[in-house]
C-alpha cells in the first residue's frame, strides 16, 4: 500500500506477521517499542527497513512524503492489535493503557473505528497506573 505524509497517530500496531517498508520520497520516523524501550528508526528516502512480526509500532509521516509498505496476509486464526502507551515520566518502562485485538481483513477501514472509539473514551484513555488521561491525539 502507499500513502502519503502527513499522519498524526499515537497508536501502536501489532502484527503477528513481518511489515516490509519502503520510503519513495523523503523520510519517515518509526516509533517502535522494542521490548521495554521506545526506540525510533529513521527510514529516509529510498531505503527500507524490515520490521519484525510482532513488534509495536507507530509510523509517523511527514508533510510531501511518501511511502510503501507491505504486509502478509494474515492467517485466520491471527490477530492485530492496536494499542496506546502512557507517556508519563513516573513510568519506568512502556506501560500500556488500553490494547483492542481484532482480526484484519481490511486495514484501511478497521483502524478507523478502533481508533475513534479511544478518542471518544476517557475511560480508555485513562492509566490504570498512575491515573492521567491520554491526549485523543
Amino acid at each position: 500500500m502507499a500513502v502519503g505524509g502527513p499522519n498524526e497517530r499515537n497508536d501502536y500496531h501489532v502484527n503477528e506477521t513481518e511489515e516490509w517498508f519502503y520510503q519513495y520520497k523523503g523520510g519517515m520516523l518509526l516509533k517502535v517499542v522494542d521490548g521495554e524501550t521506545f526506540k525510533d528508526i529513521r527510514i529516509e528516502e529510498g531505503e527500507m527497513f524490515l520490521l519484525p512480526a510482532n513488534t509495536p509500532h507507530n509510523p509517523v509521516r511527514f508533510v510531501d512524503t511518501i511511502g510503501i509498505f507491505v504486509e502478509a496476509t494474515r492467517p485466520p486464526t491471527s490477530n492485530d492489535s492496536l494499542q496506546w502507551y502512557c507517556r508519563e515520566p513516573v513510568h519506568t518502562m512502556p506501560t500500556i493503557i488500553h490494547k483492542e485485538n481484532f482480526h484484519v481483513t481490511d486495514l484501511g477501514t478497521q483502524l478507523k473505528p478502533v481508533i475513534q472509539r479511544w478518542k471518544d473514551s476517557e475511560e480508555l484513555r485513562t492509566c490504570k497506573e498512575c491515573g492521567k488521561v491520554a491526549p485523543p491525539r
